[in-house]
């Protein structure tokens, strides 16, 4: 497998298996691509002398590219796992659910329990749940001892099993709200605000939101509480021109966040077609705690 033109033969005809893997792992096509092409690149520098399974290789080199990339997008600090076997009878041992990742699709529903997950969770359950790798070859990726990475997969297992199930129709009713509301506040268009807030709507500030508003020139006044449909159609006219969409606290919300840095966060509560309530978030202290899931345009 010297022959540069052979390796990239081989390497193509693992290509749509390896961006299966990323995309499941990473939830984002745009990255599980970067993250084949690494793969590639290593393979095109190393070669593939005394590679006995390349399938194989190649999976574990995006896996761990993949793992890196899901470190350096959030700052949840992984706990290590006791060097122990787990109980007999842990459900590691039952048969891996195909029904929670289907073999063509992400959910977008599944997509926000697997971003409540640590790094090293969601790899080991998707590496072993979804594409049914021994967990010996699974904690060469992760770093930890086979029972440490079982147990790894079956804590990840509970929490994606243990999580509310939220359809994709509710999201995609959520996220129609939310970006009408977005365009009606980035366009000061009152009556269109009017249009999908709720009468006895409730915002919601903490101390930072509050302070923030009062020190921009020009921006409608925030309080920690404001009620009814045209006062807060009334704080939001001509805000959030920099906002953009994602999953916050495992509903559709909105973020601002420049230069990648997190500033503000926005969580809705839909009913139907209408938003009865917003929070808006901007302690650090409670910003670090929430769940956030990027959404694309």
């Amino acid at each position: 497998m010297t022959d540069h033109g052979t390796l990239e033969a081989q390497f193509e005809a693992h290509r749509a298996h390896l961006n299966a893997v990323a995309y499941r792992i990473l939830g984002s096509q745009g990255e599980a691509e970067d993250a084949v092409q690494e793969a590639w690149l290593r393979l095109s520098r190393a070669g593939a002398e005394g590679v006995d399974n390349l399938g194989g290789w190649l999976t574990t080199v995006v896996a761990r590219v993949c793992l890196d990339l899901l470190r350096s997008r959030t700052s949840r600090r992984e706990e290590p796992l006791p060097e122990t076997e787990p109980s007999v009878g842990d459900e590691d041992a039952a048969r891996p659910d195909a029904e929670l990742l289907m073999a063509d699709s992400l959910s977008l529903a599944l997509l926000v329990v697997l971003e409540t997950l640590a790094p090293a969770e969601r790899v080991a359950f998707v590496l072993h749940d979804v594409f049914e790798l021994p967990f010996e070859e699974i904690a060469e990726v992760v770093g930890r001892s086979p029972a440490a990475t079982r147990q790894l997969a079956s804590r990840a297992r509970r929490q994606v099993r243990g999580a509310p199930t939220v359809s994709d129709a509710d999201f995609t009713r959520q996220r129609s709200v939310v970006d009408a509301f977005l365009a009606a506040a980035r366009n000061g268009d009152f009556d269109a605000l009017l249009r999908v807030l709720d009468p006895d709507v409730v915002l919601r500030a903490d101390a930072a939101a509050v302070s923030a508003a009062a020190a921009t020139r020009g921006a409608p006044a925030l309080a920690n509480e404001t009620r009814g449909a045209a006062s807060v159609a009334g704080a939001f006219k001509g805000r959030a021109q920099a906002a953009r969409v994602a999953i916050v606290g495992g509903a559709v919300g909105a973020v601002w966040a420049p230069v990648g840095r997190l500033r503000t966060a926005i969580a809705f509560t839909v009913v139907g077609d209408r938003i009865t309530g917003i929070e808006v978030v901007m302690e650090p202290a409670r910003l670090a705690q929430l769940d956030i899931v990027m959404l694309g345009a």
